[in-house]
């Protein structure tokens, strides 16, 4: 029997600017690993960010419609367009993407995806994440708030060790 891939979590929020720098580094782990590492979006949405809460559970919408990486990318990819316009901009957004608009917009309303994003965070105090984005994997918890730098090469070489004893 084939022990499980081993999980990466990205303790992320999509108001983050800081996230928004950490997307290559995602993209890169992502296509080098492909499906040998599980990628997890894990929700710490940040109280000075006002729109952060909403933006996780679009976030988890978009996963539910099938396309939640590349929804997560676009919004971060327009972080400050998100500060501005809030909400409205996560329909867009899902728009765009060929997603069930409609059905963003009442997930959003009816709240259907706020145990998951509650449940995230409280994990993350848990755990000491203080601020995004957070990476842990194997036990390891690495934390991109502050720098970016190096961090990618630790999470490989973390991954790498994990895929090696699997």
């Amino acid at each position: 029997m084939n022990a499980p891939n081993p999980i990466l979590d990205v303790w992320c929020e999509l108001q983050c600017p800081d996230c928004r720098a950490a997307l290559d580094d995602v993209r890169a782990l992502r296509e080098r690993y492909g499906d040998r590492l599980e990628l997890r979006l894990r929700h710490f949405p940040l109280e000075k960010h006002k729109h952060s809460f909403a933006g996780a559970q679009a976030a988890e919408e978009a996963f539910a419609q099938g396309k939640g990486w590349p929804y997560v990318e676009a919004v971060l990819g327009r972080v400050e367009e998100f500060d501005r316009a809030g909400e409205p901009f996560l329909v867009e957004v899902a728009r765009e993407l060929g997603l069930d608009a409609e059905e963003f917009d009442t997930a959003l309303v009816d709240g259907r995806h706020i145990l998951i994003v509650d449940a995230d965070q409280a994990e993350g105090k848990a755990i000491g994440v203080t601020g995004t984005p957070t990476y842990v994997i194997g036990g390891d918890r690495l934390d991109g708030g502050k720098s970016q730098e190096g961090l990618r090469e630790r999470v490989e070489e973390i991954a790498d060790q994990l895929l090696a004893a699997g």
